[in-house]
């Protein structure tokens, strides 16, 4: 097994370099992974690891040895590892993956739009809830956050390797061509969710935490819909709000 224990080290350094740097990971096609869940996650999924990366510490950890016995391994000192894990308590084990490729599928049953999601948390929170409520396909407009940087994996739990991630995409055309019922959350609209009928072939489109959708997706959207909110407060979380429309279609469906 190589172990790494200098700074200098040119694979270390590249390790780092995709950790922190979102336009290193789009040139790379590769990203990191952080703890044994979204390794599990990963390999599960039938996605293999370029490289399994563990903290010298952690060799002997139980949870940790079933990783190292196959594949590519590395260990780094403890100090070193510190600095490229994603974490402020690291989980003493990492592991470098080639992001993903999905072709645009002809038609998807279940997907959702995703226009200008910028906080890595919401991004990663509406992938699990997605994934979670059986969709296949997330398009992401060129204004989301990197769906594969450490902060978003954390909080999609794993549902990037249960969804077909497919970023920098034209969310107008997608949503233009779009065979089935197309639905825009707006506060403004008269229409509530819960009136809908979910059981078809269902993309959902969810904007901006801030400003919404766009006046041109929302233009091309087939419905307009609400979140019935009797309480005094305006708005949802965008996760939140898109989580309640994908366990409406879940409840409707089941």
């Amino acid at each position: 097994m190589k172990h790494i224990a200098s700074k200098d080290n040119a694979l270390f350094k590249m390790l780092s370099r995709i950790e922190s740097s979102a336009r290193e990971r789009r040139e790379q096609r590769k990203t990191v992974l952080d703890g044994i869940h979204l390794l599990d996650a990963c390999i599960s999924a039938g996605f293999k690891p370029e490289l399994v990366i563990v903290r010298e510490s952690s060799l002997d950890a139980a949870g940790i040895t079933p990783f190292l016995q196959d594949g590519n391994v590395v260990s780094v000192s403890d100090s070193l590892f510190d600095r490229i894990s994603p974490v402020k308590n690291p989980t003493g084990i990492l592991a470098l993956i080639p992001i993903p490729f999905h072709e645009l599928p002809e038609q998807s049953e279940f997907c959702i739009f995703l226009e200008e999601i910028q906080d890595p948390g919401n991004l990663g929170a509406i992938l699990r809830s997605a994934a979670a409520a059986g969709a296949t396909d997330a398009f992401l407009s060129r204004g989301c956050a990197d769906p594969w940087s450490p902060k978003v994996l954390r909080a999609g739990m794993g549902a990037h390797f249960s969804i077909r991630v497919h970023a920098d995409s034209d969310l107008a055309s997608l949503v233009r061509n779009f065979h089935g019922n197309t639905i825009a959350l707006s506060l403004d609209a008269d229409i509530s969710l819960f009136d809908l009928d979910l059981k078809g072939r269902t993309g959902f489109v969810i904007g901006n935490e801030g400003a919404g959708i766009s006046s041109e997706i929302l233009a091309l959207a087939g419905v307009r819909a609400r979140i019935p909110m009797p309480g005094r407060i305006e708005s949802l979380n965008a996760a939140q709000a898109a989580s309640v429309c994908f366990f409406e279609r879940v409840r409707q469906t089941a």
